[in-house]
């Protein structure tokens, strides 16, 4: 779920999120009535069109609420305290998984 694994774009389908992120469409369409810092694009029709602030912010709440356990109610207190821990947090996370994915390569070639 590294947002480095995307292809960078402007723009990114209801879809693309939900299958990066492995949750469903009104999962995403409810998180976004209930965090006001994701504001996905919409055209005439009314389709989303997410940028990447956006996928920052769904980033950090899928780190809480399904990683970490934490309610809605608490991941939105979390980051109203604490967005720059929880960013921190997420970036440790990523360091470690390419760190351990690198030492699983090296003992597959001993």
């Amino acid at each position: 779920m590294d947002l480095r694994d995307l292809p960078e774009k402007l723009y990114y389908s209801i879809s693309e999120v939900s299958n990066h992120f492995g949750v469903s469409q009104s999962l995403l369409r409810y998180w976004e009535s209930e965090f006001p810092s994701i504001k996905p694009k919409r055209n005439k029709k009314g389709t989303r069109f997410f940028t990447r602030k956006d996928l920052e912010q769904i980033e950090k709440i899928y780190h809480l609420v399904k990683d970490q356990g934490f309610t809605l109610k608490g991941a939105k207190e979390r980051l109203k305290a604490e967005s720059k821990t929880v960013s921190a947090e997420i970036e440790t996370i990523r360091t470690l998984k390419n760190i351990k994915r690198f030492l699983q390569d090296v003992h597959s070639k001993l």
